[in-house]
């Protein structure tokens, strides 16, 4: 009996082991975000960080980022609209970089009112280039959708919302019950590193881009964000967004990577039957870290934004 009762501590503490290292971490608090660009906009979920980059005056552009990776990844394509004009507004998605890291679900509606609340906090009330990258182009979609008035062109790049495959770990987590919390906590962060250093030996336009990416393990909340948003943003089927987008005659770009193995070019063909209307480009040789990796292909995709008025 008594081994018994040391085989389920064990087994007890096993399973306990990756929630209780997760507790562990520090918050991201004051003295994470001392150093931290931008500033900050006190929304109703808590804070969030922005930064305007590019021109002082000029169209606006906002960029939404993907699932892991926080607004860092648009620094490149950021220099390069300001280039030619745009203010540029990134953001960090609740859950990731320097913003804050609430409790509950993170679906389209949590993710669209963030973005919501944020335009309004910095005063941005007319029509806007919004970019949505990966996970960033799901949520991009569904605000386009409900805001056709507001867009004056959409970029989608490598856009998850119409077909993706980020592994067996992430169907299981997917789910959203207790086996897919623990799987996220227990093998996530190996997994998330050993996919950041796969690509260290890749060009990029932000600098020391995979420690910064790896540095989102170290702050509490991060992996549970990621496992909330592959329940819930990333479980959604965005075929009928689409349709709204293309009815309300929103001028759409979608740049896909060639090599992509998270977002397939599977995805490009079911976006052509949904809006016909949309054009579409491929960057050969990049996979999905293209806003990066290929900084100079995706904004020469980008090429004719500056001369679609609405």
């Amino acid at each position: 009996m008594i081994w018994l009762g040391l085989l389920a501590l064990v087994l007890g503490l096993l399973a306990a082991a990756p929630f209780l290292r997760e507790a562990a971490k520090p918050v991201m608090g004051d003295t994470a975000r001392r150093h931290a660009p931008g500033e900050f906009a006190n929304l109703s979920r808590g804070l969030t960080h922005y930064r305007w980059m590019g021109a002082a005056r000029g169209p606006v552009a906002v960029c939404v980022h993907g699932l892991t990776t926080p607004s860092f990844v648009w620094h490149g394509v950021a220099r390069g609209l300001g280039a030619i004009g745009f203010r540029v507004l990134i953001y960090d998605l609740y859950g990731r970089g320097y913003s804050d890291r609430p409790d509950g679900p993170q679906d389209s509606a949590f993710f669209v009112t963030q973005l919501e609340e944020l335009l309004e906090d910095q005063d941005v009330d007319g029509d806007i280039t919004l970019l949505g990258y990966s996970m960033g182009g799901a949520i991009a979609t569904v605000f386009a959708a409900l805001y056709p008035g507001r867009i004056r062109q959409i970029v989608l790049i490598a856009p998850a919302g119409l077909g993706h495959d980020l592994g067996p770990v992430a169907r299981v987590v997917s789910r959203g019950n207790m086996i897919g919390r623990w799987l996220m906590r227990a093998v996530f962060p190996r997994v998330f590193r050993q996919g950041c250093e796969a690509e260290r030996h890749l060009p990029s336009s932000v600098e020391g881009i995979v420690d910064l990416q790896q540095a989102e393990l170290n702050y509490r909340g991060f992996v549970p964000a990621v496992a909330r948003s592959m329940s819930g943003m990333l479980s959604e089927n965005l075929t009928e967004a689409h349709g709204d987008m293309a009815e309300a005659g929103v001028p759409v770009l979608a740049i896909w990577g060639r090599e992509d193995a998270i977002i397939p070019l599977s995805a490009m063909g079911r976006l052509a039957q949904i809006n016909r209307s949309a054009r579409q480009e491929v960057i050969e040789g990049a996979g999905h870290g293209l806003t990066y990796t290929h900084t100079e292909a995706v904004l020469h995709a980008m090429r004719d934004l500056m001369r679609h008025d609405r």
